[in-house]
């Protein structure tokens, strides 16, 4: 017999869902979803607010359930959610076959900036000229490429490679892009479908290396992806896009690596900051020759850009 899994389910105001998502986010390696309502449409901007979300995750119905659940307990007792009522999480358990399949019923096609799309292969989606459609079979160990940190990434990757405001007087070929921290692969494969000719993905972990190589596969990138553990002080050359959307410590801790191997004039585009240590970051990179190009925050999530000099 499979596992059996505790499906949490908390119903919060909008101020409060990116706050408790990002706390089951930290104690759950198995996945979060935010559900809104039923969703007719493939256009975000015909979506009308509602005042709260039903946030979902899921955790091994275990020995060790009970002090997750009272964790959670805790956390809600905090005064960020005092005078809020109905905020009791809701357990539901289930097998592992069901919850494999149940969860997809979330994840819908997703426009990201002006022309970008991401799509779960199991669903269809009629794509309009212009789309870049990323495809994506996440499975539930990694996310669906639409959390706030990896959004901000792919919206500035699309404005720099269309060249649109604040990056219009970009004149190198953006021909060589490096993705430290790829996990499920999807800006990399997005920078290949924008016109890079070689993206170097790599991440620490074995098996998000696995997941942006299928997701490479997926999407059809041929040579145009290469995946691999490779430390970044190990790979070589300049380039003139890198990514990364990793913690902020990680960015700060890694600054001189990055930006030795970005090309002058090239786009470093930092994302994974909480908005809270936005300062810490822009102090870990101030010693450095690099140009502020914009910082864009979306909830609690900043994305900053430098130019190299």
């Amino acid at each position: 017999m499979g596992t059996r899994w505790a499906e949490i389910s908390i119903t919060a105001p909008n101020e409060l869902v990116e706050r408790l998502a990002d706390f089951l986010t930290s104690i759950s390696s198995s996945g979060v979803s935010i559900e809104n309502r039923e969703v007719d449409t493939f256009s975000i901007d015909a979506i009308e607010e509602t005042p709260s979300k039903t946030v979902k995750s899921y955790f091994p119905d275990d020995g060790e359930f009970p002090a997750v659940l009272e964790k959670i307990n805790a956390h809600l007792r905090d005064e960020a959610y005092s005078g809020i009522s109905g905020m009791e999480p809701r357990v539901t358990l289930i097998d592992e076959e069901d919850w494999a399949n149940n969860w997809k019923a979330y994840f819908k096609p997703a426009r990201i900036g002006r022309r970008m799309v991401i799509k779960p292969t199991w669903e269809s989606y009629p794509a309009k000229e212009d789309d870049i459609v990323l495809e994506i079979d996440p499975g539930m160990a990694f996310g669906t490429g639409t959390h706030p940190t990896t959004r901000l990434c792919l919206e500035a990757l699309e404005r720099i490679y269309d060249r649109r405001p604040p990056y219009e007087g970009l004149s190198l070929p953006l021909a060589r892009v490096l993705d430290v921290g790829t996990g499920s692969g999807i800006l990399a494969v997005a920078a290949a479908k924008l016109g890079a000719r070689q993206v170097i993905a790599v991440d620490i972990d074995p098996l998000a290396v696995e997941v942006a190589r299928e997701t490479s596969i997926l999407n059809q990138t041929g040579d145009a992806v290469e995946v691999s553990t490779t430390p970044l002080s190990a790979i070589t050359g300049k380039f003139q896009v890198i990514l990364a959307n990793i913690l902020a410590e990680d960015l700060v801790r890694l600054a001189p690596d990055l930006i030795s191997r970005l090309e002058a004039g090239g786009s470093l585009v930092l994302s994974g900051i909480l908005a809270e240590r936005e300062a810490f970051v822009k102090n870990g990179f101030a010693p450095f020759p690099l140009e502020h190009v914009e910082t864009v925050q979306e909830g609690e999530w900043v994305c900053i850009v430098y130019r190299g000099r």
